[in-house]
């Protein structure tokens, strides 16, 4: 029975794990970019988007991404009359931790909750022995 229980804690600790927790955010300007939290698909990472639009706006934006896609910088271009005019540049910068595109100054804080989400757990789960 004690084994049951102890597998039961660590799967439910790689449960937590398996499903990336991201920020959200659309589009912003400036240090405005009102986040909501979304839940990423298998292969995404949690990515936060910089750019300049007319090389002075600062455009953010959060999210999940693909792999593939990350840590890249991109040009976003609008079609005009035939020719592509290119609106912004946008890196976008990935990690892999629940809501660990946070903004600035809040590193490894996700790192810490999920660290302490698996200590509980199999303190939980001793007591139940």
């Amino acid at each position: 029975m004690k084994r049951v229980i102890f597998m039961f804690a660590v799967a439910v600790c790689f449960a937590a794990g398996q499903a990336l927790m991201c920020y959200k955010c659309e589009f912003g300007f400036g240090d405005l970019c009102l986040t909501t939290n979304t839940t990423c698909k298998t292969g995404e990472y949690c990515y936060s988007g910089e750019g300049k639009a007319a090389g002075f706006i600062s455009i953010k934006m959060k999210g999940c991404l693909a792999m593939a896609e990350c840590n890249k910088t991109e040009n976003v271009n609008f079609p005009t009359s035939g020719s592509n005019t290119t609106v912004y540049k946008m890196t976008k910068t990935c990690c892999n931790m629940d809501l660990c595109n946070a903004a600035p100054g809040l590193p490894g804080a996700s790192a810490l909750s999920l660290a302490l989400a698996a200590v509980s757990a199999l303190f939980v789960a001793n007591l139940m022995v």
